[in-house]
């Protein structure tokens, strides 16, 4: 794949994740019931960054969760699934919890994950908060919270960066 087009850096992404704070705080009014739950693999570092960002907002530490959706994906069919920890070591009953991820396309990782997240509990809310939302949708699903949205071709691929996964910070388009 070529790289067509560089769309965030370090900076650029920064900013994205302190406006996401922003508006997570606004919208539920208080961090009391809140706590993030990170997909593997690029969800869980937005997770404990938006929770540090919070933090700062409200001076109150967001809870931040980890969880694995192997088992409740549709399209692993009889493929061996390799399963990694999923760890929320908290009630998320009653809880405002929103989900993270990088990058939403389909909707199909995100119907896995309230799949997943509603065996640990029962939330009184679930909210969504992507980086990067690329469109195609095949469930009606949306985000709540949206660090770029970027119009895309199926042949096209958006790569979100993180430090902690990656070793940098950036979204790319590539075709």
């Amino acid at each position: 794949m070529k790289l067509k087009a560089s769309l965030y850096d370090e900076n650029a992404l920064k900013r994205a994740i302190v406006r996401i704070a922003h508006e997570i705080v606004e919208n539920n009014h208080s961090a009391d019931k809140l706590c993030l739950v990170g997909i593997k693999t690029r969800g869980i570092p937005f997770a404990q960054r938006l929770s540090e960002a919070i933090e700062k907002i409200e001076g109150k530490k967001i809870p931040v969760g980890i969880l694995d959706i192997t088992m409740h994906r549709d399209d692993l069919g009889n493929k061996p699934a390799k399963i990694s920890e999923t760890k929320i070591d908290f009630n998320i009953t009653g809880m405002d919890v929103v989900l993270t991820d990088d990058v939403i396309y389909t909707g199909r990782t995100v119907r896995a994950a309230m799949d997943a997240l509603i065996s640990y509990g029962r939330p009184a809310k679930i909210q969504l908060a992507v980086l990067c939302d690329r469109g195609h949708r095949e469930l009606p699903i949306r985000p709540d919270y949206v660090g770029k949205n970027i119009p895309t071709s199926k042949s096209e691929m958006v790569s979100v960066s993180l430090k902690e996964t990656d070793g940098t910070d950036s979204i790319e388009l590539y075709e």
